[in-house]
């Protein structure tokens, strides 16, 4: 983990000569050390997109002024712009279900100080995961959801947030939809994770279902939730293969092994600052 603060700015723009030399030249015409800096362009929209990071020890406008200082140069090229702090954590909430895995890779990995972020709290609609939130000392809200109930459950969990300051949420095997005006509010704040396989398994056990179909390969997927099912913008996947040798329990664990690492990278990538969303796919800052 680094020690020294840095500000970050991710931006989009129409394409154009000069935006690169400009931003650059704003950093270190005010004695900023530039750390990393990585940039993209989308031919077929003619778009730019662009990650800067720099060190705050010698930077001679302060936190608070930096954004109205950079204000006229993202005007001048039409930037969807945002402006970071390194040594400001993201409060995080994770809503999961019964299954713990994506729960406990995500705690351990904080504990570990490998997951820089705050963890508010945790959410739940069953109490099976209750003693781990009281072993790593997380508040943790049990609000059973039913059909009947879903509105109030939501509006309640939404207090909640508000309460924690909650800026992102995980759904670590969280096993309930969230309605649409819930996903809005959380518009690229919130990340999913869900198996994958090919050939595509719906239904209950889909695990079974690919063993009984000699499945050579699955795979994880995570990305941001939209009101659209398991089709926001992609972070992170990974695969591994499948041999006959295997049986459904060792699907299973190896689809779960992917899911908890799947999740704990898009998390990573979404506090680092290094995800920006366009037309419904992200472009990754990870060097």
């Amino acid at each position: 983990m680094q020690t020294k603060e840095t500000a970050i700015i991710l931006f989009s723009a129409p394409d154009k000569q000069g935006i690169v030399a400009e931003v650059a030249y704003f950093v270190s015409t005010y004695n900023g050390n530039i750390l990393h800096a990585s940039q993209h362009k989308d031919i077929e929209h003619n778009t730019f997109f662009m990650r800067i990071e720099w060190d705050l020890s010698s930077f001679s406008i302060p936190k608070e002024k930096i954004k109205s200082a950079f204000e006229p140069l993202a005007i001048k090229y039409n930037m969807d712009w945002q402006l970071h702090f390194s040594s400001t954590k993201i409060n995080t909430a994770i809503f999961v279900s019964q299954l713990d895995h994506c729960l406990y890779e995500l705690l351990i990995k904080h504990q570990s100080n490998e997951l820089d972020c705050n963890i508010a709290c945790i959410i739940s609609n069953h109490q099976h995961c209750e003693t781990i939130a009281k072993n790593f000392n997380i508040p943790y809200y049990y609000l059973p959801m039913t059909k009947d109930n879903k509105s109030d459950v939501e509006k309640a969990q939404q207090e909640i947030l508000t309460k924690h300051n909650v800026e992102l949420i995980v759904l670590a095997r969280y096993m309930q939809i969230v309605s649409q005006e819930f996903v809005e509010r959380y518009k690229n704040k919130m990340i999913n994770i869900h198996h994958s396989f090919l050939p595509a398994f719906v239904g209950a056990k889909p695990y079974h279902q690919a063993f009984e179909r000699g499945v050579k390969i699955i795979g994880a997927t995570s990305h941001y939730v939209t009101s659209e099912l398991d089709q926001g913008p992609i972070i992170e996947q990974n695969v591994t293969r499948i041999s006959h040798r295997d049986s459904v329990q060792k699907l299973i664990q190896k689809g779960k092994d992917l899911e908890k690492g799947v999740l704990y990278e898009a998390v990573v990538l979404h506090i680092e600052r290094k995800v920006l969303v366009f037309n419904n796919k992200t472009i990754l800052f990870d060097y």
